[in-house]
């Protein structure tokens, strides 16, 4: 797909008087293709940025001139993705990339020349280049690795010890791929603001920061507030512990949480000696749903007070020390799930995670490890009572749905055929335990609405993709197909496809247009089998659609694959169309030597007449026919050409004596 893309934005940028470098545009479709979405044609000030100031500076090495076509061959490259429909709508618009463009291509320069930008591998690569080695030539490259192990090379060994530090300290960009998250619907957001009002913890939030007042309230020496002030606080906010027999405050769990939460938020903070409010947040404190997601994102450096202590001197759990980085993973998983999801799941998951986490010994004592892992179940509950009274989960009590247990045994038929022991996700020891747990009863816990918005924007944060039903309501129709296509389920895509008909009074012409005007043949039979799987009478649409001039060859590869034509139904005029069809998506998919190939294999001497056929069919796709007419076409005529054999005289021809007609020897 890269070397199509590649080739056809070339032609494009041709066509209209444009610049492109070839391996710039390859590497800038390497650059989206590694990273945490691996969208490439969805770009937005921040991948233009990460392109331009930390792909390049890190891992391209060539030559200056190279280098310095990369903001202008960017730029061709967004705009042959919008005006060939390929783009993604949930990027930034056209208008605002080229100013995301302009604005890096300002600090581009300084980012190239910047040694500490460059990974590893650059630094190893430039520093051949500098010495002359061509890095295309194995044997050249094999000489420089001995000339430096032999210590023969001279580079900046300070450069290199920050980069490996660098390295190992896992300061660069975060370019893993991760998992892609199915689409979520969420309510109006009137109807989220007010769910955010109603949050118990919004509530006591504001609360403790009119209690603290103008004035503020004096700490003790060790930095809590007074006994008295505590049960007070306790009080106004019904924590349920005014009346606890505790020497201090700090012996108040769920105050010292709130105080905790109100310092991490912005709200309230200790000076000289005494707690006082944080002038700035006034408007937050007047503002509900803001006061909540500013209390969401706090959430996550309260790891310590959430899971505190059992008992004084028991020290940090291992959730409390890994909370900032598990906790997201946990978010994430409840995330779009179908169904509630047993505690216990997550629980096991969570242990499994703490013990990559701190390396622990699978020899470690059996009856130590038993009571980490009850710390660590008792921790997550309390982490799940804190989330639900902020109104990020709703928790609840029953027998889980089979979903949470049908992929813990061997044998059992998943998505890719039966599960084998290296299928399940989790070790022997913990399916034992977790089995039966999930066969009864128990805790079950999931996200609600204000708790899906909440980590879908820390999902988009990170660089994910994270579909939401109804974003694409205004989206280009071609747009709109391409992106369900490839990036929803049919459920899904029928209700995005729903609400865009729903916006568009219903007409789906448009989108029969779009997938008309698609250049490629692979995205075209994609977006129309989508559209056809989404309406309601989409299979009596593409039936009528067997003779459109455009979609005709789609529509016949689909009918014949789907059964409802058979091969002998076919005109001759459709068996021609159907096979420039097939060379052309073979063209796509694979590239002219795997054309070659198949032509090879199929017709032998006859592949330039069978091609000569195709390029005379009348398929509508003319830019892929001119593909096909100079990348294999005229190839194909120029090699037999050069190796034409030539054939064999007849006895008794020019080329040849018979043998009669010799002269005797006398």
């Amino acid at each position: 797909m890269k070397d199509l893309l590649v080739r056809r934005c070339l032609a494009w940028a041709g066509e209209h008087g444009m610049r492109a470098d070839e391996a710039m545009l390859a590497a800038a479709l390497d650059a989206r293709h590694r990273s945490r979405d691996g969208r490439l044609a969805c770009w937005d000030a921040r991948q233009v940025r990460r392109f331009l100031l930390e792909w390049i500076p890190r891992h391209l090495a060539a030559e200056r001139d190279v280098l310095a076509t990369a903001p202008e061959s960017l730029l061709t490259l967004l705009r042959y993705l919008a005006a060939s429909g390929l783009r993604d709508p949930r990027g930034a618009s056209p208008a605002e990339l080229e100013a995301a463009v302009a604005e890096a291509e300002a600090e581009y320069p300084a980012a190239l020349a910047d040694p500490t930008r460059q990974g590893i591998g650059k630094f190893w690569a430039q520093t051949a280049l500098d010495n002359g080695i061509v890095l295309d030539d194995e044997r050249a490259v094999a000489r420089f690795q001995r000339d430096v192990d032999a210590g023969r090379v001279r580079f900046d060994d300070d450069l290199l010890d920050k980069l490996l530090e660098a390295e190992f300290a896992g300061t660069g960009p975060d370019d893993e791929r991760a998992f892609p998250q199915s689409p979520v619907a969420l309510p109006p957001a009137a109807e989220l603001a007010a769910e955010a009002a109603r949050s118990e913890v919004v509530r006591q939030l504001t609360a403790l920061t009119g209690w603290v007042g103008t004035d503020g309230r004096p700490l003790t020496k060790t930095g809590n507030p007074r006994l008295a002030d505590a049960r007070e606080l306790a009080a106004l906010l019904d924590t349920g512990e005014r009346d606890l027999r505790v020497r201090s405050s700090a012996e108040m769990p769920r105050v010292s949480l709130l105080l905790a939460w109100a310092k991490k938020a912005g709200l309230v903070r200790v000076r000289t000696g005494r707690l006082v409010p944080v002038a700035k947040a006034g408007p937050v404190l007047r503002d509900p749903e803001t006061l909540w997601r500013r209390a969401f994102e706090a959430v996550f450096e309260l790891g310590a007070a959430i899971c505190a202590p059992t008992f004084e001197g028991s020290g940090s759990s291992m959730l409390a020390t890994a909370f900032d980085e598990l906790l997201p993973d946990v978010l994430n998983a409840m995330y779009g799930l179908p169904a509630p999801i047993p505690v216990a799941r997550l629980q096991e998951t969570v242990w499994l995670a703490c013990q990559e986490y701190f390396l622990l010994d699978p020899d470690e004592d059996g009856f130590r490890q038993d009571v980490w892992r009850r710390q660590v179940e008792r921790d997550l509950l309390t982490v799940f009572d804190t989330l639900s009274s902020l109104g990020v989960v709703e928790a609840s009590h029953g027998v889980p749905d089979e979903l949470y247990s049908s992929d813990l045994r061997p044998g059992v038929l998943g998505e890719f055929g039966e599960l084998t022991e290296d299928d399940l996700p989790l070790p022997p020891e913990a399916r034992a335990r977790l089995l039966p747990r999930l066969a009864e009863p128990g805790p079950l816990v999931r996200l609600t609405p204000l708790g899906t918005r909440a980590v879908r924007e820390r999902l988009l944060a990170d660089g994910r993709d994270a579909p939401l039903l109804g974003e694409l309501a205004d989206a280009e129709a071609g747009e709109l197909l391409g992106v369900l296509a490839q990036h929803y389920t049919r459920e899904t895509a029928a209700a995005e496809l729903d609400g865009w008909l729903a916006a568009h009074e219903g007409d789906v012409e448009p989108l029969l247009d779009a997938v008309r005007a698609c250049p490629f043949r692979t995205r075209a039979s994609a977006m129309l089998s989508t559209l056809v799987e989404a309406l309601p009478d989409g299979r009596e649409t593409r039936a009528r659609l067997r003779r459109d001039p455009a979609l005709g060859p789609v529509v016949l590869t689909a009918l014949l694959e789907t059964g409802e034509l058979r091969p002998e139904d076919l005109t001759a005029d459709e068996h021609s169309l159907l096979l420039a069809e097939g060379l052309i998506l073979l063209l796509e998919l694979g590239g002219p030597e795997a054309v070659v190939e198949q032509l090879r294999e199929s017709a032998g001497r006859g592949a330039p007449e069978l091609v000569a056929e195709v390029l005379d069919s009348g398929h509508p796709a003319r830019a892929a026919l001119e593909e096909l007419r100079v990348l294999v076409y005229e190839p194909m005529l120029a090699r037999n050409a050069r190796l034409r054999l030539m054939p064999s005289p007849a006895p008794g021809s020019r080329g040849r004596p018979s043998g009669r007609g010799r002269k005797r020897r006398h």
